[in-house]
């Protein structure tokens, strides 16, 4: 199995041909869902041909576990700690059982909303939305996050940081400031320097740029606001790092009356299907996406656990799992292949206050 996991590209390679597939070319599907009130990231597989998640194991944290990312070569798996002392846990994915073994812990800088990894998995992004700052850590060759090497002060409330598919354009959302923060990175260093232009504007004032995700073409990405639900488009030009908006739809359903708060953002594998939710409501809206433009077309949303702060979409693009914070379940959705949409879930105990999800399939 190390063979297989050796570099980031070879699992990238394998999922697609896996996506390609018939069902059961993964050897292991596992889901992992943090859980912000028990301390805990409960372990699950995902059995595409029974269509169910099955409960594996749960392991606990000894603090707030909130955000999740998954090192390049699926090989860790690291949860950042919203409790103090705010830090990141390094865990170790056993590939034949799911279970995490913890490598090591590291200080954060503060409460962090958002982490992810650059493509080398030798650093870690986070972003701070009560500290209005993002981060970067080292990443040892064990896997385990180290010191904090770099902190830069933002507009208020960052809240989700990313690298583009080179890995040389990084970009912070500011919920508190309306905007995207553009950064150049220096794999080498792990370095982060300001961009030209530096911040990207997302109107109307107080929509709260929240989560983003780009298209495959890295074309578009996708902004998911969340004090008013709404949904930016924007082109993005991969050779300057550079970001314009293109069109802006909603995440709200017909009729919506209450206090939009907006949640997760993810595509679908092949990239024709927008999926966002929205905790007022507790729904998952659907888009198609133009193929040529990158525009959106509402699908209009469906019902999923109270308060979906997280979800994710499986590398088959046949299911949909989504965290609910207040119904301490985890839902997973079938997605009906000819037209994206989400359908009616079935419903799997979780920790407390589950609020993110991650998925690792191994070839």
């Amino acid at each position: 199995m190390h063979a297989v996991f050796r570099t980031r590209a070879a699992p990238l390679a394998l999922t697609a041909l896996c996506a390609l597939a018939a069902p059961g070319c993964w050897a292991a599907t596992w889901v992992y869902v943090s859980n912000a009130d028990s301390q805990d990231v409960s372990v699950f597989e995902l059995d595409r041909n029974a269509a169910a998640l099955k409960p594996v194991d749960t392991t606990a944290l000894g603090g707030n576990a909130m955000p999740m990312a998954i090192s390049p070569d699926k090989r860790v798996l690291y949860v950042a700690l919203r409790s103090k002392p705010f830090r990141v846990v390094s865990l170790a994915i056993d590939p034949a059982s799911g279970k995490l073994h913890k490598l090591g812990e590291a200080p954060l800088a503060d409460s962090m909303a958002n982490i992810d990894t650059d493509a080398t998995g030798r650093w870690l992004f986070a972003a701070s939305y009560p500290g209005h700052k993002i981060t970067v850590n080292s990443i040892g060759k064990d896997g385990a996050v180290g010191a904090v090497q770099q902190l830069i002060p933002t507009a208020p409330n960052a809240h989700a940081i990313h690298a583009d598919a080179s890995n040389r354009h990084v970009f912070a959302t500011s919920l508190g400031g309306d905007n995207l923060s553009a950064w150049r990175f220096d794999a080498e260093t792990g370095r982060l320097t300001a961009h030209e232009p530096a911040l990207t504007t997302v109107a109307p004032e107080k929509s709260g740029p929240r989560h983003f995700v780009w298209s495959g073409d890295q074309r578009h990405m996708y902004v998911l606001n969340e004090l008013d639900a709404s949904v930016h488009v924007m082109a993005y030009d991969k050779e300057r790092g550079t970001l314009r908006a293109v069109q802006r739809t909603t995440a709200l359903p017909a009729g919506f009356t209450g206090k939009p708060w907006a949640a997760d953002i993810h595509l679908s594998p092949d990239g024709r299907t927008l999926y966002a939710s929205e905790r007022t409501s507790s729904t998952l809206s659907s888009f198609r996406v133009d193929a040529s433009t990158g525009q959106l077309q509402p699908l209009g949303q469906v019902p999923t656990e109270k308060s979906p702060r997280g979800f994710a979409v499986d590398a088959s693009g046949r299911f949909l799992i989504a965290a609910g914070q207040e119904s301490h379940h985890v839902a997973l959705h079938p997605i009906d292949p000819a037209t994206g949409i989400p359908g009616a879930p079935t419903r799997v105990p979780a920790g407390k206050n589950p609020n993110w999800v991650e998925i690792v399939d191994l070839p």
